[in-house]
């Protein structure tokens, strides 16, 4: 990536959107919208301070809404190009409140709260569109109860939480708990502030606050408002601590998660949904069961599935690796449905094909391995572009010519065409590139023109 940001012949438009697209192949205009970032990226120098700074904290997105980000932020490390972005959907400044303070942190003055979006018209010979995909929503299944039991999350976010650049930094912390954290943090910042109302009530009498709450109860003070209302401080602090304690008590048994359920095609081979196999997601499972092993030997992870689909080049020698290392157990047969056992454990009900029996079994984290879905846009991406869609709203391609689009000169790649792995979405860039440079160069008229 460091070498595609310093190439001489390529110039990345981050933050930027497609708007029109006219012409044909060979000689396409393309309008462009760059958005406001209000920080300029040749000043900017990524090096965070001002997000560090920055008191508004909102939910992550790039974390799967498991962490929290500022209004001002760098959507993920080692991003190119190395600059922030503020938020006008949440930051003060932009919403007509006094803040500033990123712009008073900056020493490099990259903050421009003035910045307005831009439109840019390129003239490219060759369009290859690499969109990528979104992940089918598992609350559509109810039985799975994905949203409603907290230990339940897809097979993205726990991605998130096995990254060491993650919300947990890699520990497997179960969300469940991680809400009690939370809870624990936000009835300590109370406190912090209802103990300093006592104190200055303390100081003031010169008696401690049971002491005299004490006296209070029995009467003495009948009459006084002073002290009435120190009485009542004291009280409220009270609510405050007898559920902080209790909850404090509660997150010292936390552990972190140890027994993994993986439930495979969620929302993929499912003819209520897709009936089309993902493609990555048997891998994909396997790869985060044997990572969360490494992270605690003591790990152990059920995969279940209808099969196993182990499909390249020593991926089924991969799986066996993880079956014998990675205390992996493959289930074959489809999940019925997950409740919720003691603890916020997930139970999963499931038949046993081999002994052809029901069973329940509790894990500490169930993960839903969901379907790879069109990405959200797609249609009014494919209507600016002209090209057709097929029957699942993926671009529409050929057997026979499988990164063309329906309209010359518009090619795809990777997951915007169909559900592919890596290696293979890496494979057709290149032929998606290949037969972009065909129209560009190949034509003498065309040889002075971009790929967008």
């Amino acid at each position: 990536m460091l070498d595609v940001g310093r190439h001489p012949n390529i110039t990345l438009l981050a933050y930027s959107q497609v708007e029109e697209v006219e012409g044909e192949a060979g000689n396409f205009k393309v309008t462009v919208r760059r958005k406001a970032r209000y920080v300029d990226e040749d000043k900017c120098t990524g090096c965070g301070a001002c997000a560090e700074k920055c008191p508004t904290a909102v939910a992550d997105a790039f974390n799967e809404g498991l962490g929290t980000r500022r209004a001002i932020y760098s959507y993920f490390a080692q991003g190119i190009p190395s600059t922030h972005t503020i938020d006008p959907e949440y930051c003060r400044q932009l919403k007509g409140k006094k803040c500033g303070i990123c712009a008073k942190t900056c020493e490099a003055d990259a903050i421009n709260f003035d910045q307005e979006d831009r439109m840019l018209e390129l003239d490219v010979g060759a369009i290859v569109m690499a969109g990528g995909y979104d992940i089918f929503d598992p609350s559509l299944i109810p039985e799975y109860r994905y949203r409603e039991i907290p230990n339940v999350v897809t097979a993205i976010e726990f991605e998130r939480l096995l990254s060491a650049s993650g919300p947990t930094e890699g520990h497997l912390d179960r969300p469940s708990d991680r809400a009690i954290e939370a809870e624990i943090e936000g009835l300590e910042k109370k406190a912090k502030k209802s103990q300093r109302v006592i104190n200055k009530f303390e100081e003031k009498h010169e008696e401690t606050s049971p002491a005299f709450y004490e006296k209070y109860q029995a009467g003495d003070f009948d009459g006084d408002e002073d002290r009435k209302k120190w009485a009542d401080k004291f009280e409220a602090h009270q609510k405050i601590m007898e559920p902080l304690e209790a909850l404090k008590k509660k997150a010292e048994t936390f552990k972190v998660a140890k027994r993994l359920a993986f439930i495979q095609c969620v929302g993929s081979r499912d003819f209520r949904f897709y009936p089309f196999c993902s493609g990555y997601c048997c891998m994909h499972s396997i790869k985060e069961a044997i990572i969360a092993h490494e992270h605690g030997p003591e790990t152990t992870s059920a995969i279940f599935g209808m099969d196993i689909r182990a499909v390249g080049k020593g991926f089924e020698e991969y799986k066996i690796r993880g079956g014998n290392h990675s205390n992996i157990t493959y289930v074959r047969g489809r999940v019925a449905e997950i409740t919720e056992g003691e603890n916020h454990n997930p139970v999963v009900t499931y038949e046993d094909t081999h002994e052809r029996k029901v069973k329940d079994q509790e894990f500490d984290m169930v993960i839903l391995a969901t379907a790879c879905a069109p990405t959200r846009g797609v249609k009014a991406l494919a209507a600016i572009l002209g090209v057709e869609l097929d029957a699942y709203d993926f671009i529409k391609t050929t057997p026979t010519a499988p990164v063309d689009t329906t309209v010359p000169g518009i090619f795809v790649c990777g997951c915007a065409g169909a559900p592919m792995d890596v290696p293979e979405s890496v494979a057709q860039a290149s032929s998606a590139a290949q037969r972009a440079a065909e129209v560009v160069f190949v034509l003498p008229s065309n040889k002075e023109k971009a790929v967008a």
